[in-house]
């Protein structure tokens, strides 16, 4: 699930950049006046004397925008449920995160706009584009791994949550009591239909539709719906019994084809997967091709000739709304991650360095969707409406200019993990201290002409990425044997030092060889119960002897540390401190240099 919603977002970026794009040209073209004009003609619905009217801009808003907040509401009921959200550790450091994200740029901007007109734009910097953020992680590769986009799309569903309350806190004008009645009772009576387990789609479309109304009609802001439907809409893990159901129907087609087995097949199969899913499945295309790139279309457009650029230049809300997000997004994260971690208040979701979390936090200043939504709520009819705008524009470029430096300057440092005490100013030895001897794990024949020590951390992602180069180099390679010995740095990879106890418990069986591919190919997968999940798997005590395990891990560190190893992986070939590229070429090259030496 989450896969696939990442590949869904990242892919719709180029559709919602040209949107925005369009938006620009079209505002600032000769017919730039049609714009404003096409997008107030007013559209709706009349039946005798009752009249319900909205131009389109608001039908955008206000209607085709609550399709994108009940996939947020899906989201996060799915993530609640049965994703990362789960885990009350994982979701402390995003959340806290998230919250230093919106309170810091929310600062940064009333700094410059306290007691003047723009005031009320405080709520503008504070929210994440999700599309954008991840179309930018999408053009930085392989510098920003699965758990780094997993740790901000977690971060951006609390964001969107809060966003989504302080629109509804701050920004409703006012309230009509008998509007927001009816919409409580149209709300209880779909909670009900749940209860009931009625699962009729007519029946939630009509009550959804009148909500939606009675909720416009009431002062609130719309949207609101859309999150509160998503949430309740029904999730769950498939049952054995429903799996092995579908599973009886899709052996039956395909052992006797016919129209029958079919369909009796695709609605076994359906039923195994929850409603949540599957409309998750259905509508993130449309409101990542289709909706959000229309919001863009209507709300990006703005006239940007040179008096409107001079006054932007010195206006306190443009200014504040670009240091906001650049700045205040920064900060805010920045310091909201470290906080948690420094009090250990959570966990992040895998084996992510500061560099990465920094270029995270950078990117996070991208500011558009949310941001435009609040800037027509705050501004709407201001003559500050167009220099708000602007501020958005220059700043979420400049955030994803930062995060694209970030990331540039944190895969350059060599693509090793080391916590940032790790290279002291003294040169480092680079001889192995401690020779290999009867009690390293050693993988390959003991005549082997050539040894490969490997310090190295189950946690860190660039051991994960050498693991199958050195399992290649061995197989092609007869005359090479390789030692592995720990090095957990506990400051980065909060898994590490369990995963290297659990892995010394199946080396006392024997199979310590075999624990550690398994921990290498799961490395976003090392909580406790997954250890020993693993451990069960080989038929070993995880935690048969902790503190000897640890004894033993600790040695190793000690021999690491006097021979110059101060991050990983580290590698020493026939005791020398290798210090190349850490790809196949450039290993076998220093290979077959030390064939050739006397």
């Amino acid at each position: 699930m989450l896969r696939a919603f990442l590949r869904t977002e990242a892919g719709s970026t180029t559709v919602l950049l040209v949107a925005t794009v369009l938006a620009l040209l079209w505002a600032n073209s000769p017919w730039g006046d049609t714009y404003e004009a096409f997008w107030h003609t007013p559209m709706g619905i009349s039946f005798g004397d009752a009249d319900f009217s909205l131009d389109l801009r608001h039908w955008v808003n206000d209607g085709l925008m609550t399709v994108f907040f009940f996939l947020i509401g899906l989201e996060v009921s799915y993530e609640v449920r049965l994703g990362q959200l789960r885990d009350r550790r994982l979701i402390a450091v995003p959340a806290v995160a998230a919250f230093g994200g919106m309170l810091v740029p929310a600062g940064v901007y009333l700094l410059l706009n306290f007691g003047g007109p723009g005031a009320g734009g405080w709520g503008v910097p504070i929210a994440t584009d999700t599309a954008f953020v991840l179309g930018v992680l999408a053009i930085v590769g392989a510098r920003c791994p699965d758990p780094l986009r997993a740790f901000l799309l977690t971060l951006a569903i609390v964001d969107d949550v809060l966003a989504i309350m302080i629109i509804a806190i701050f920004y409703t004008a006012s309230l009509s009591i008998p509007a927001l009645i009816t919409a409580v009772v149209l709300l209880a009576a779909i909670v009900t239909l749940r209860w009931l387990r009625i699962w009729r789609a007519p029946a939630y479309v009509v009550l959804g539709f009148a909500l939606w109304v009675a909720t416009l009609e009431s002062g609130i802001h719309p949207t609101l719906v859309g999150i509160a439907l998503g949430l309740l809409v029904f999730v769950y893990a498939p049952t054995d019994q429903k799996l092995l159901l579908a599973g009886e129907a899709v052996q039956e087609f395909t052992s006797e084809p016919s129209a029958r087995a079919a369909r009796e097949a695709t609605r076994r199969v359906q039923r195994a997967v929850s409603v949540n899913e599957r409309l998750q499945l259905r509508l993130h295309p449309w409101s990542s091709y289709v909706i959000v790139p229309i919001f863009a279309l209507a709300n990006a457009g703005v006239r940007l000739d040179g008096e409107t650029l001079r006054a932007a230049l010195t206006s306190p809300v443009s200014i504040g709304v670009a240091l906001g997000l650049v700045l205040g997004k920064f900060v805010g994260i920045s310091l909201g991650t470290w906080l948690p971690l420094r009090f250990g208040w959570g966990i992040l979701p895998g084996n992510l360095v500061w560099g990465q979390l920094l270029g995270g936090a950078a990117v996070s200043g991208i500011g558009f969707t949310v941001a435009l939504f609040i800037v027509d709520l705050a501004f709407d009819g201001s003559p500050v409406h167009a220099q708000a705008k602007i501020g958005i524009l220059a700043g979420s470029l400049l955030s994803a200019l930062l995060g694209w430096v970030i990331f540039r300057l944190a895969w350059d440092r060599g693509g090793v993990c080391a916590p940032p005490e790790a290279e002291p100013p003294e040169e480092l030895p680079d001889r192995l201290t401690v020779p290999v001897g009867p009690a390293d794990h050693v993988r390959g024949p003991e005549d082997a002409t050539i040894t490969i020590v490997e310090y190295g951390d189950f946690e860190c992602p660039y051991c994960g990425r050498l693991h199958p180069v050195l399992e290649e180099i061995r197989r092609k390679n007869p005359d090479v044997r390789m030692v592995f010995r720990h090095y957990p740095i506990r400051t980065l990879h909060p898994r590490a030092a369990s995963a290297a106890i659990v892995s010394e418990a199946a080396a006392d069986q024997g199979r310590f060889w075999e624990m550690h591919d398994i921990l290498y190919d799961n490395q976003r997968f090392l909580t406790d119960a997954d250890l020993e999940h693993y451990a069960a798997e080989l038929g070993i005590d995880p935690w048969s002897d902790v503190p000897g395990h640890a004894a033993r891990i600790a040695l190793h560190e000690e021999s690491g540390r006097d021979s110059g190893v101060r991050g990983t992986p580290t590698l020493f070939l026939n005791g020398v401190r290798y210090q190349g590229g850490l790809d196949k070429g450039s290993i076998s090259r220093a290979l077959d240099d030390l064939r050739e030496s006397p």
